[in-house]
Formats: C-alpha cells, structure tokens, sequence
C-alpha cells in the first residue's frame, strides 16, 4: 500500500508541476485549448492572474515532494494529507467556479490518496 500512496503522490505532484508550467508560461498559448468556454481575448489580461495561481501550484507539488524526502513516517503521512487536502479543496472550489473537469483532475486524485492514507 505505500508504493501505492507513494506512485499516486508522485503522480499528483507531477500533475501540479505541470499545472504550475502551463498557467505560468503557457497561459496566452496553451489556455485557449484546454479553457474553450474561456473567452479568448481574456488570456492575455489574465496572464498575470493565472501565473500568481500556478506559483501556488507550485508550492502544492514542492509540499508533496517534500514528502519524499521525511524520514519520520508519522509526520510524512501528516505532511502528504495537508497538502493532499489543500489540493482536494481547491479542487472542489476549482469545479464549482471554472471548470467540472477539475474535480477529476485534482479532487479525485487527492480524495483517493488520502483515504489510501488513512487506511495504512
């Protein structure tokens, strides 16, 4: 069970890294193909929005590697469920205000690793 807490950590994380890439440098070229009800004209005023959101991303992904590198296995496992539920979290805000997707995208994801947690 914990290389499957660890492979679904690591994933999540990879995921916020590459959420943190696309909303800081791809936001203007990439946005219009993944955020098609988004008005197209609004990617560019919102560049510096959408950057400040992936630089917290960012922090979501280095709070689960962070993780890896925990020796003491209570505090890993309470270090993973913080950033796991900030993630969850965000992600229920995330589908109910921009997107349904992100609920699948983040919440789900997040969801099953910490109840994967909380069973060990």
């Amino acid at each position: 069970m914990e290389l499957i807490t660890s492979i679904l950590i690591g994933f999540i994380a990879f995921l916020h890294c590459y959420i943190m890439w696309f909303e800081m440098f791809a936001w203007t070229t990439r946005g219009p193909k993944i955020f098609r009800n988004f008005p197209k004209d609004l990617f560019e005023p919102t560049k510096a929005l959408a950057a400040n959101q992936g630089l917290y991303n960012g922090f979501l992904a280095a709070g689960l590697l962070w993780t890896f590198f925990i020796d003491d296995p209570v505090w890993k496992v309470n270090i993973a469920l913080f950033f796991l539920g900030c993630i969850a979290v965000a992600g229920l805000y995330g589908a109910a205000t921009a997107d349904k997707k992100i609920l699948f995208v983040q919440t789900v994801p997040a969801v099953l690793t910490i109840v994967l947690l909380l069973l060990k």
